[in-house]
């Protein structure tokens, strides 16, 4: 039997979330998963599964039975399909980053990613977490099948096809029905991109963000980062390359770019803003005029992941992206406004409309503005205006980035909330996999419910 300890204090990686679960459990395999989830169902515990700590929400937290997945990370198949993608099936507990070396192993990758790859797989689809690209979805729209435990510890095989209301719920649903124990990835042949970093003004940017050859839909991959206090921002173009250009940065430049001054100085620069807020203005405006652009070629994996080691808090709101320039304004002029100093960037990314029940980009070409504060300083004044002026054009929150919204607000800007919430009642009536934010987005669960499972 895989081990299980007694009560151990956790915390997120944010330290915004903290539980002290009855037991935890790490079971090597299926069978020790599913026992794992009976017993507990039987002793009218709840279970969460947690993966790398990365959510800032509370959505891990148990006072019951934490799981832990990472022993079930093995590659189960490859199974190439005549559209020239290929099927991936590997453990629910893997690792973004072990993923995918493993992928490209096998001369495969995934087509878009985030930019951390410290998530198990199974958190990061459940959470919706998502890349950048006009013509992709988030991680959750690769995934064509799951396995999943349920709280009786009956192991379902799910697909559009096959119970594809659980499917719906399996592949983004804060593990709401259940443990996942398994994925199917759509995934590709390795691709090579083209990085282009450059510095430009924010006014330019946003003047030649829309068009047919304008930077969101002239690029595969575009996002930006603004740097508040100031008119500056720092632009990323990621475009496939053929196999043969290969430009890699030298490893003198990338150290200096990405762990001298992506982490460590910016860790020096934070810390003096936290001990004298009134620098921050003078700080950014420095930061954004000493960006030097950069141009190099690399594995898809490498160049979409970004080392990240200043701790942080961080809201992320779903815009409709023909309002992002008004939204971006608001938020500006509320910080002038405010006094308050902001010396984190603010990160805009966009995605294709999805039809996922729960997607932040459901039904809508979609804009993410993401904000960030600094672990040390406060973030609920600077969030709470943001996530007022979302709600203007119907923002939605990613699912596991801080905010404060509840079930009767989401049901508001998510159109199949309610399928949700009756799916959700009907694969787990007891509340097995419940916890105070499922319960704060969601819903509470009927208990009494004794519907038929999902179809």
């Amino acid at each position: 039997m895989g081990k299980t300890s007694a009560a151990t204090p956790w915390q997120n990686w944010a330290r915004t979330a903290h539980a002290t679960p009855r037991s935890v459990a790490h079971p090597r395999d299926l069978g020790e998963l599913v026992a794992t989830v009976r017993a507990a169902t039987h002793a009218g515990l709840r279970v969460r599964a947690v993966g790398g700590g990365h959510s800032f929400t509370p959505a891990a937290v148990t006072d019951g039975v934490q799981v832990h997945l990472d022993a079930i990370d093995a590659l189960e198949r490859v199974v190439p399909q005549p559209d020239g993608t290929t099927h991936v099936t590997v453990g629910a507990g893997i690792r973004l980053r072990a993923l995918n070396t493993l992928l490209a192993q096998h001369g495969l990758a995934m087509r878009n990613l985030g930019d951390i790859d410290k998530q198990s797989i199974a958190g990061a689809v459940s959470t919706g977490t998502h890349g950048t690209g006009s013509r992709l979805g988030g991680l959750a729209t690769q995934v064509v099948g799951a396995r999943l435990v349920l709280a009786d510890g009956d192991v379902v095989e799910v697909s559009p096809t096959r119970h594809p209301e659980l499917f719906e719920l399996a592949r983004l649903g804060l593990g709401s029905v259940g443990v996942l124990a398994a994925l199917t990835l759509e995934v590709v042949p390795a691709f090579r991109l083209e990085a282009r970093e450059e510095p430009w003004p924010l006014d330019r940017v946003l003047e030649e963000l829309e068009g047919p050859q304008g930077l969101v839909d002239g690029n595969d991959h575009f996002e930006f980062y603004w740097f508040p206090h100031t008119r500056r921002a720092l632009t990323k173009r990621n475009n496939r390359v053929p196999d043969d250009v290969v430009r890699p940065l030298s490893p003198v430049r990338s150290w200096i770019d990405d762990e001298l001054l992506s982490n460590a100085m910016f860790a020096l620069t934070n810390r003096i803003a936290t001990l004298v807020p009134p620098a921050t203005v003078g700080i950014n405006q420095l930061s954004s005029r000493a960006l030097s652009a950069r141009r190099y070629t690399a594995p898809s994996a490498e160049v979409f992941v970004s080392p990240r080691r200043v701790r942080f808090r961080e809201m992320e709101y779903a815009v409709p992206r023909e309002s992002v320039a008004d939204v971006l304004a608001e938020v500006d002029a509320w910080i002038e406004a405010s006094g308050e100093r902001l010396p984190f960037p603010v990160e805009v990314r966009f995605a294709a409309a999805d039809d996922l029940w729960l997607s932040t980009a459901h039904g809508r070409p979609t804009a993410y503005v993401a904000v960030h504060q600094n672990a040390h300083l406060p973030y609920t004044r600077y969030f709470t205006a943001v996530e007022r002026i979302a709600a203007q054009v119907g923002g939605r929150p990613h699912w596991g980035k801080l905010h404060w919204l509840d079930s009767d607000a989401l049901a508001r800007v998510y159109p199949r909330l309610c399928d949700a919430q009756r799916v959700r009642a009907q694969a787990d009536p007891g509340g097995t996999f419940s916890n105070a934010y499922l319960d704060q987005v969601l819903g509470p669960v009927p208990h009494d419910e004794k519907a038929p499972r999902a179809a």
